[in-house]
């Protein structure tokens, strides 16, 4: 695999949950959108959002989140904004039964900041102006993020 998501496989993923049951199959999407061509990508894409993201996360959710930044900080991948967009609908899911898998997806996210501060800010001239809006969306729904599961614990 390369050294772009070579630590995937340091993941146990047929130990995690997706939407749809076991998450074996994330590395496969992730891998699509990291060397796929712009319909492979954009498939793969849709199907993690509904996989980890909407409506709800799960604990593939958690293990995805890094390799979504590294995704999104890598210029080769396709649909950059695409997955900084994936990375928005999981700051703002969350998962009733289990909120602890919310916070940890929503910390996940909040952990690549400087990631999406640096794509926002244009780091290169040649960053696409969709890379660079989506990372401000996606740090503009950081600043507002508030929900019960990553309130501060009173215990």
């Amino acid at each position: 695999m390369g050294t772009v998501l070579g630590e995937m496989r340091n993941v146990r993923w047929h130990e995690l949950q997706h939407a749809y049951g076991s998450a074996s199959q994330v590395p496969g999407m992730l891998s699509r959108i990291a060397w796929g061509d712009g319909p492979t990508a954009d498939d793969a894409l849709r199907d993690l959002d509904q996989w980890i993201g909407a409506p709800a996360v799960f604990d593939a959710t958690v293990a995805a989140v890094p390799f979504l930044w590294e995704l999104a900080a890598t210029e080769t991948v396709k649909d950059r904004a695409g997955v900084l967009d994936l990375l928005a609908t999981i700051l703002a899911a969350g998962h009733a039964q289990h909120p602890e898998w919310t916070r940890a997806a929503h910390e996940a996210v909040a952990e690549g900041r400087p990631t999406a501060a640096r794509l926002a800010a244009g780091a290169s001239s040649a960053q696409p102006q969709s890379v660079r809006d989506a990372a401000a969306r996606l740090l503009g729904a950081m600043d507002g993020h508030v929900c019960a599961a990553c309130l501060p614990r009173t215990d």
